[in-house]
């Protein structure tokens, strides 16, 4: 009886010293190797029917939970090490904006905090850092002073700060002002910071540079910098690329961070794939194979990007081939790789012979994918026009 009171001491002892390590931060797991992000919750949230596409607003953390918890569940089962808050878009303004009903209905605040909840719910499943995000906001474009719209930005951070999410991000802002209004909220709240710009290689739409806009986001105070959205996975690295290059000649550190598309658009204009015609709707044939990530999240990594994830159109198997090219680097298969030999292995055990012929790295690297569509034409024509950086006050239209 003593013997086992004593075992059961010792088994309570190593639980309490276990759970009270705390958990590595997001730039020390990013000193030590690359960091998974997850992937496109917008998109993929709408193609599930629980997200409006053109507000793009994300009240469904409130209205279908569940919904928006299952899929960080994927998430983390494809390797995400972040879970990020569904919190895109969900500022006062744009819940207002163009005939929104949400943040009259809900609110920003019950939306946000009902985010973060979900996240961190998941997150401790495994052992995944849970993000709080900002984004660029219809205040800034209907040009409203920078004390004005960081007032937006703090109603968020506020809430992140409550809910102890692990970092904060600036993501999805198109002019660098903006996103350096952003940077100085959330140092603000004492976390990492990291920002994205959903920019290509040609820069902002205020004119200004990648490389400007690299060491101002730096010197604005972010630990982590890069790009998220409208462009697909190479594009993003070329930008990313000069990035790296501009810190380097400004003597500034930062880690580098890519979050690109998962749809292929050689052809899209300076806004990325919102200036397609196929934007929402038809971007299907575009679409990424889990091969093309595999290509992505090498060239990343050699690049020296260290947080790897996606935006639109990034489903939890584009999330697992990132964590299924970097298992090497990370020491580690997902959960998710469970039932996916690499390479199409698995496909020798098909009854077909010339499918089974089709299990292996050499078919899948070199493969052209066909889209079916004899009729279409492989590249599509910009349709975004002259920029219209400024946008008519319309919180109140419908």
């Amino acid at each position: 009886m003593v013997s086992f009171l004593v075992m059961m001491f010792l088994c309570l002892d190593n639980y309490l010293e276990i759970t009270s390590i705390e958990k590595k931060g997001l730039l020390e797991r990013m000193a030590e190797g690359p960091v998974i992000g997850d992937g496109g919750f917008i998109f993929a949230l709408e193609k599930r029917g629980y997200v409006k596409a053109g507000p793009w607003t994300p009240e469904a953390t409130v209205e279908h939970p569940d919904g928006v918890r299952e899929l960080h569940r994927e998430f983390l089962r494809a390797g995400s090490d972040i879970m990020q808050a569904f919190t895109y878009y969900a500022s006062e303004d744009k819940l207002v904006h163009r005939g929104n009903k949400a943040g009259q209905s809900i609110g920003m605040d019950a939306i946000n905090r009902a985010a973060a909840g979900l996240a961190k719910e998941v997150a401790a499943e495994g052992d995944a850092l849970t993000l709080g995000g900002i984004s660029q906001t219809p205040s800034y474009l209907e040009g409203g002073s920078k004390e004005a719209v960081q007032a937006v930005f703090r109603n968020q951070i506020n809430v992140f700060v409550r809910e102890q999410l692990d970092f904060v991000l600036c993501e999805y802002f198109e002019h660098i002002e903006e996103t350096e209004w952003a940077i100085e909220v959330c140092k603000e709240s004492g976390k990492p910071v990291a920002a994205t710009m959903c920019i290509g290689p040609e820069g902002d739409l205020s004119g200004v540079s990648v490389r400007d806009c690299a060491v101002r986001m730096v010197r604005a105070g972010a630990d982590v910098i890069g790009v998220n959205c409208h462009f697909d996975p190479f594009i993003a690295l070329k930008t990313v690329s000069e990035m790296k290059l501009a810190l380097e000649e400004a003597n500034l550190t930062a880690f580098l961070m890519c979050q690109p598309i998962a749809f292929h658009v050689p052809d899209a204009g300076k806004q990325g794939f919102v200036d397609l015609p196929e934007f929402p709707f038809g971007l299907e044939p575009r679409i990424c194979t889990r091969w093309d990530i595999h290509k992505y999240a090498r060239e990343a990594y050699e690049l020296g990007v260290r947080y790897i994830g996606g935006c639109c159109g990034f489903e939890p198997y584009h999330i697992r081939a990132i964590a299924e090219e970097l298992s090497v680097e990370r020491g580690r298969l997902p959960a998710g790789s469970e039932k996916h030999s690499p390479w199409g292995k698995g496909l020798e055990m098909h009854t077909k012979p010339w499918v089974r012929a089709r299990g292996n790295k050499e078919f899948w690297q070199n493969l052209k994918p066909a889209s079916g569509r004899p009729l279409n034409p492989s590249m599509s024509e910009p349709e975004g026009g002259k920029l219209n950086i400024k946008q008519e006050r319309a919180s109140t239209k419908n």
